[in-house]
């Protein structure tokens, strides 16, 4: 555990199944073929940064929740909630179990909310 004010990526992942590990591991690697992506670990999520947030991450017991920028709303099944958060920024999330759900159309979104972050 890190000291009051100062998270660690690792804090997210404790008493959680391997698998949200391998799910954030994976999503870390593909992102990372768009250009560089800092982690910046929060209190409760992991922001995944360009040069402004693109995507958030929580990790769940068994599943982790993805947050992507859009400029658009998102219209996919696999979308759990979304929220216009200003004229034209939208924030969806998608939960993912496993790390094969990281899948074209889920990196074609992310690498679209990273372009919208340069």
């Amino acid at each position: 555990m890190s000291t009051p004010g100062q998270y660690q990526i690792s804090d997210h992942f404790e008493e959680k199944d391997s698998t949200v590990l391998a799910i954030y591991q994976r999503l870390l690697v593909e992102t990372r073929h768009f250009g560089p992506v800092i982690e910046q670990p929060k209190k409760t999520s992991i922001h995944l940064v360009n040069k402004s947030a693109f995507a958030g991450v929580v990790a769940r017991k068994s599943s982790l929740l993805l947050n992507i920028k859009s400029a658009a709303p998102i219209r996919d099944a696999r979308i759990v909630h979304f929220e216009q958060v200003s004229s034209n920024r939208f924030h969806q999330e998608v939960k993912l179990t496993s790390p094969e759900e990281i899948d074209s159309s889920l990196l074609g979104w992310l690498k679209s909310a990273y372009e919208m972050s340069s």
